[in-house]
């Protein structure tokens, strides 16, 4: 289908780019698993072909605790890379995000960009998306239901997206009446709500004003991968704002925070921003991850090998994390988050 390329599709379209073609790192922030080292177990009884790492997201059995998060939508090549990372999805049954969905409200012929994933993953967890800054300006959340079903999501994500919205020439950084919107559409959709950064890390401070509203997910996406700062200032051809390059809090500090609610609160804690090794997951569930969540390594393994390469990529990952399981005397991902990993400091 030819479409028209509009403003919000052209962003896209830069953004995708940008991600596989420039180097948008951190700069000097990592995600601060470095600064962790994992207790050996000498003694360990560990079975290694009894490790299974099957579970459920909210109610959807999956093969693996990792998500293939938010990435893209509402361009040409977008429809490409959701079909095939959904046949990724569906074929190791793990849950996928799409991008955000505002481009499937702005214009219906962008639709397609984003159920090709249902289509392609009819059994897996999908989560929808839409920007706080969005939802905020909408006074029903008809069209956030339309987005649902379009889709046939299990769980819908609010993206985060304050440094992002501060530095985008288009951005609208307005989020004032955020938590009301969000204790509005937890009463009114019938999925759970899940509440992401972008890149910059939610605090356990700002997770606990987020749970209070009813949210049942907190994917902390912290600092230390892509720092979507640079990617608008690499767009702008602009440094003007360089300080914000490497703004945000690493995802290590929020993972241990947001673990802190956990004896209030119930909720799924994801753990992405800056997840881009088997170590780095096995990092992150030691730290508190219910889940791992990562997308510009994926969407770079598909640009450069494919589904296959993808699947392997992220098989393989596991396969690490089993023997990183063996090695600390861990049965399941459980056990391995019950004091499994320490600070490099305690050690030397």
């Amino acid at each position: 289908m030819n479409r028209i390329i509009d403003p919000t599709s052209q962003r896209k379209k830069e953004h995708l780019e940008l991600s596989l073609k420039a180097d948008v790192s951190f700069k000097t922030k990592s995600n601060g698993f470095d600064y962790y080292e994992f207790i050996h177990d000498a003694a360990t009884e560990v079975e290694l072909d009894k490790i299974s790492f099957e579970t459920k997201f909210f109610k959807k059995k999956i093969n693996y605790p990792f998500i293939i998060s938010c990435m893209t939508g509402g361009t040409e090549e977008a429809e490409n890379i959701n079909a095939r990372l959904a046949i990724t999805a569906e074929d190791l049954k793990i849950p996928i995000g799409v991008g955000s969905q505002r481009q499937a409200l702005e214009n219906k012929n962008y639709r397609s960009t984003y159920d090709i994933i249902r289509k392609n993953a009819k059994s897996v967890p999908v989560l929808g998306n839409l920007g706080a800054a969005e939802l905020v300006k909408l006074n029903s959340f008809a069209p956030v239901k339309m987005l649902i079903d379009l889709i046939e999501a299990d769980a819908f994500v609010i993206h985060l997206n304050p440094l992002q919205e501060l530095l985008q020439p288009e951005g609208t950084p307005h989020f004032y009446g955020l938590l009301k919107s969000l204790k509005r559409l937890v009463k009114e959709i019938e999925i759970p709500v899940v509440v992401k950064e972008i890149g910059a890390g939610i605090s356990g401070r700002a997770s606990k004003v987020l749970l209070e509203t009813g949210v049942k997910g907190i994917d902390v996406a912290g600092a230390g991968g892509t720092s979507w700062a640079a990617i608008e200032m690499l767009r702008n051809k602009s440094m003007a704002n360089d300080y914000f390059w490497d703004w945000g809090m690493p995802t290590s500090f929020c993972l241990k925070e947001n673990l802190k609610l956990k004896k209030n609160y119930k909720f799924i804690l994801i753990g992405s921003g800056g997840i881009n090794s088997a170590v780095d997951a096995a990092k992150a569930f030691a730290l508190g991850a219910d889940y791992v969540a990562s997308a510009r390594t994926i969407l770079k393994e598909l640009n450069s090998a494919g589904i296959e390469g993808v699947n392997n990529l992220i098989t393989g990952w596991f396969e690490v994390i089993k023997k990183i399981m063996f090695l600390t005397g861990s049965k399941s991902l459980n056990e391995l988050r019950k004091n499994k990993i320490l600070r490099t400091e305690l050690i030397y």
